[in-house]
């Protein structure tokens, strides 16, 4: 029986803190994938107590099996997820094995060096080994960055047929330490396919609740918690947690009571925290999970449901835009980064990209684009390309759930794009036009949009995911078939109930003082129930319209987008005197810790608002701190450690530096670290994440 057979039927137990389990029996062990090998027996003894303790699914020791994290072991990742797949099955018996596929602990790019081939490699390694293996389902857990996760589910899903399981981990201010929002995270990773989602490690289950319950009012597949057993602290000189089994299986309660289905532990959760689970919840039924019935794009790091209007800025079309076209012949990428910001400041909530120009590589221009965009921009993106190739190529860089533009009611149009949408959870732009061509009847564009929904559908794709286009013409060369469109608008609406589309300006081409027609025909066609308008976000008057609009149909709630939309956005750099930031800071995650949490996030960050900073990297030694601190003479060392492992060493390298040189501020962060910790060690600041390293940081200075 497959683990498919039990997600969103029953209560599914996954083991907890194997980390933890291995610290406890072999706290000297550096690399603990290698006990697979070394030690088989001490695994096969931690997987039978969480077994015993009532888990069904039970995970491989191979959290850190890739290559970057093995440099310097004398196994191979082959080797080591190939032990630790068999350790597991020998003693699961009737358990599921979860081949546990963890981050890289290095950044993809654009955050860091690794490229997204590269990253795809090593997560296939990992899932072609873990397959050939014989482990019954892929794991993979504590991502904090969707494009990596993106990758490795890709890899999961392109190099076996085994079920896919996903979770990201999250900071206190609900986003991940790459700034991903649970919406978007849903949006994501339902869209790739996976058969579960959800999220681990982070802190304890009373804080991560508020994550759990917007993670449930998006998703419709079940749901993975594993919550760490609390914050990690100091007792008797030993790291313990402050969450009992008994506190922490009373909020797994709740979230089950919510709609989660399937719990484990991460962090200082033991065996009998999930006997102690699996007791309370003993006989409890499943809460019933609902489809959601909500289209929602994102970009790398927040969502966007199109609940009002939404507005898609059409600014990045080579047609009639000499400056773009230049752009894309001479290779000048900085101007998709500074189209979308304009846009986006102007009212666009989705940017249109196309790329179509004579003589330049399409294929290599949209991946360009895409990626600088989505680097740099917090906005999705519409792929717009008549190129299918181009098209899949787009969204399998792009980090988000984007749409495509577009798919139409020809038999080859469906034929080819919907693979590729259903491949990647893209939503689709729909036109109402098929091999009987574009002038036809709102009858006949009505059954054609009925068809392509039917189409889809055979595709495994929503009918959410289709918005379709009515398609606005001419008003010069088409004046009689205008109103057939906002016909059309409403019809869709009333008949299919999904979501529509206009690409207003079309209908001013060729005509003088065009904004006067655009604006009058949006007024009309959102009376008439568009939800999604394709325009120039130039226009002024085009923005004012929607707004007035929103405020008249009740939809902005006592005016208060409509009075405060051009209000400044509050940016920390604009806080900060660039040019004056002389601080010199050292980076370093301390001795034992392999996992980057947002390090060169932070950097990047630090040095955007002029602060000199150096990195020394993943695993460092004390002395090598300390003797590049004083060879460089900073003003701060920024110490990290992710794993509650590292804690000890966090707290002996604070210890180290301040015995030989207590000139020298430190500041601590990471995921296992709190405030209360960082003064235990006798740190000078502790700061959670990237805008309060700054904070922090300003405050210092002066």
């Amino acid at each position: 029986m497959s683990i498919l057979d039990k997600l969103g039927k029953e209560i599914v137990y996954i083991d907890g803190a194997l980390g933890t389990m291995i610290q406890l029996e072999a706290p000297d062990i550096i690399v603990p994938d290698e006990l697979n090998i070394e030690r088989p027996e001490l695994l096969k003894k931690l997987h039978a107590m969480y077994l015993g303790a009532g888990a069904n699914v039970i995970t491989t020791n191979t959290f850190g099996a890739n290559d970057y994290k093995l440099i310097e072991s004398k196994y191979t990742v082959e080797d080591i997820i190939t032990s630790g797949v068999q350790n597991a099955r020998e003693v699961a018996k009737s358990a599921y094995v979860a081949l546990d596929i963890g981050p890289l602990g290095k950044m993809i790019e654009p955050l860091g060096k690794v490229t997204f081939n590269e990253a795809y490699e090593q997560f296939k390694k990992q899932v072609v080994a873990g397959a050939k293996a014989g482990c019954d389902l892929i794991l993979i857990e504590t991502m904090s960055d969707i494009l990596e996760a993106k990758i490795a589910i890709l890899a999961a899903k392109e190099n076996c047929d085994l079920p896919v399981i996903c979770t990201m981990t999250f900071n206190e201010n609900g986003k991940t330490f790459t700034g991903v929002d649970p919406i978007a995270m849903v949006a994501v990773l339902e869209g790739l396919g996976v058969d579960a989602l959800g999220v681990n490690c982070s802190f304890g289950p009373d804080k991560l609740m508020p994550i759990v319950e917007k993670i449930i009012e998006y998703a419709s597949i079940p749901i993975v918690v594993q919550p760490n057993a609390g914050l990690p602290i100091m007792k008797d000189n030993k790291v313990t947690y402050d969450i009992d089994k008994e506190t922490f299986a009373l909020y797994i309660r709740q979230m089950v009571e919510l709609g989660v289905s399937i719990v484990g532990g991460c962090c200082g959760t033991s065996p009998e925290h999930i006997a102690q689970c699996v007791k309370i919840l003993k006989g409890m039924e499943l809460k019933k999970q609902e489809s959601k019935d909500l289209t929602i794009v994102t970009s790398a790091r927040s969502g966007v449901v199109f609940e009002n209007i939404t507005v898609i800025g059409e600014a990045l079309v080579p047609t009639g835009r000499k400056k773009y076209t230049q752009a894309l012949e001479k290779g000048k990428d900085m101007f998709f980064y500074s189209s979308a910001k304009q846009q986006k400041k102007l009212g666009a909530q989705i940017i249109n990209i196309n790329v179509s120009t004579p003589g330049i590589d399409e294929n290599a221009a949209m991946i360009k684009g895409v990626k600088r965009i989505s680097s740099s921009v917090d906005i999705p993106l519409q792929i717009d390309s008549i190129h299918p190739h181009i098209i899949e190529q787009a969204l399998r860089y792009y980090p988000g759930k984007a749409i495509i533009n577009s798919v139409n009611g020809t038999e080859e149009s469906m034929n080819k794009i919907f693979p590729i949408a259903k491949k990647y959870g893209a939503c689709v732009i729909a036109m109402t036009f098929d091999e009987s061509g574009l002038f036809q009847s709102v009858e006949s564009r009505l059954d054609i949009a009925k068809n392509i929904i039917e189409r889809a559908a055979k595709y495994e794709i929503s009918k959410k995911d289709i918005i379709i286009d009515c398609l606005s013409l001419s008003a010069k060369a088409y004046q009689d078939r205008l109103l057939d469109t906002l016909e059309l608008v409403s019809r869709v609406k009333c008949e299919i109930g999904v979501q529509t589309m206009l690409g207003v300006s079309n209908i001013s081409y060729g005509l003088p003082e065009r904004s006067i027609l655009d604006r009058t025909y949006l007024a009309m066609a959102l009376s008439r129930g568009l939800d999604i308008v394709m325009m120039s976000v130039y226009d002024k008057e085009m923005i004012e319209t929607i707004d007035a609009f929103n405020v008249i149909s009740n939809i902005d709630k006592s005016a208060i987008n409509y009075r405060t939309k051009y209000s400044p956005e509050d940016n920390i750099a604009d806080h900060i005197q660039l040019a004056n930031n002389q601080l010199k800071i050292l980076l370093a995650s301390v001795k034992g810790d392999t996992v980057n949490n947002g390090k060169d996030v932070l950097k990047e960050e630090l040095q955007q608002v002029g602060y000199q900073v150096q990195d020394l990297g993943l695993n460092v030694e004390k002395d090598e701190i300390l003797h590049k601190a004083t060879e460089e003479k900073v003003d701060l060392i920024g110490l990290s450690a992710f794993a509650p492992t590292s804690l000890e060493s966090l707290e002996d390298t604070v210890a180290y530096i301040r015995k030989h040189d207590r000139s020298i501020k430190i500041m601590v962060g990471g995921a296992s670290v709190n405030e209360e910790f960082a003064k235990h060690i006798g740190a000078d600041l502790y700061a959670k994440d990237a805008i309060e390293t700054i904070k922090k940081l300003e405050e210092l200075r002066y």
